[in-house]
């Protein structure tokens, strides 16, 4: 056991993020998300929602400070302007967490599938809010 750290982030899980590299991506995907089509790692969270997950996983995770959107969102389809209950909680997280407004990119479902595939591995949470999927890019300490 480790101290303060959340219980959400896994040996497996930390060790996938600390060999993330500067501007690397991984994704933070709802149930509903087709993980497992990627061939990449998948770390399931079922038992978590996208907030908090997104909390554990920003207490340790840096997001790129040097890229306008260090966080891009599937858009809502026919709403891409629409910020679901999920994105809202991904934006505070990312917000206190870095201490600033983070920029979230809104990217259309099929385009996001499309981006999905530069992620290193995927996190899969059992959000049932839809939509709830994010692709987050690796910042410095």
């Amino acid at each position: 056991m480790l101290k303060n750290i959340d219980p959400l982030l896994t040996g497996r899980l930390l060790k996938l993020l600390d060999q993330l590299g500067h501007g690397d991506v991984f994704a933070l995907v709802d149930r509903n998300f087709p993980a497992y089509r990627y061939d990449r790692p998948v770390i399931d969270l079922r038992a978590a929602t996208t907030e908090t997950a997104a909390k554990a996983l920003f207490s340790v995770l840096p997001l790129d400070s040097y890229v306008e959107h260090p966080i891009r969102r599937m858009e809502i389809d026919d709403q891409p302007d629409e910020v679901n209950e999920a994105a809202a909680a991904v934006q505070q997280a990312a917000d206190a967490a870095e201490g600033r407004t983070v920029s979230i990119q809104s990217v259309e479902r099929f385009e996001f599938y499309r981006q999905a595939t530069e992620a290193r591995f995927l996190v899969q949470t059992g959000e049932t809010i839809p939509y709830a999927c994010y692709l987050l890019k690796k910042g410095v300490i």
